[in-house]
């Protein structure tokens, strides 16, 4: 990991101006920034997806320590619902909440990693162009 530069006001206005051309390399950073950018949107949906499907099995674990043990518990799987002895559920349950934790996790590193990479695609092109590039998201 590189550790972040950031652009002083100064720094931006003097770096670059209006008729600084454009380099290929410009343009493809630039593009992999626009990319990076719609990235981010999606996995920032994803991630309030399963941050609320987490919740939402929170809170059926904390109701479901208020059953009675012999009582079947309706248990959904798919479209379908089974009903389970309550250990069972229970036993699911926390293994769909484990593995929606780590979904969350990769999430959040994805997104982590993939904001490095746009702050060092924003230092880069600001330092090349200035204010006369608008990288603000």
């Amino acid at each position: 990991m590189m550790p972040r530069r950031m652009l002083s006001k100064e720094d931006e206005a003097s770096a670059g101006g209006e008729d600084t051309e454009v380099r290929r390399e410009d343009q493809d950073k630039i593009n992999r920034f626009s990319r990076l950018h719609a990235r981010e949107a999606v996995l920032e949906e994803q991630l309030k997806a399963k941050q609320k499907d987490k919740e939402d099995l929170e809170e059926i674990s904390t109701e479901l320590e208020l059953a009675d043990e012999d009582e079947l518990v309706p248990y959904k799987i798919g479209d379908s619902f089974i009903s389970l002895p309550l250990s069972e559920a229970q036993s699911m349950l926390a293994a769909s909440t484990e593995q929606i934790e780590g979904e969350v996790s990769r999430l959040e590193e994805s997104l982590s990693d993939l904001r490095e990479e746009m702050q060092q695609l924003k230092v880069a092109l600001y330092a090349r162009f200035g204010r006369s590039i608008n990288l603000e998201t």
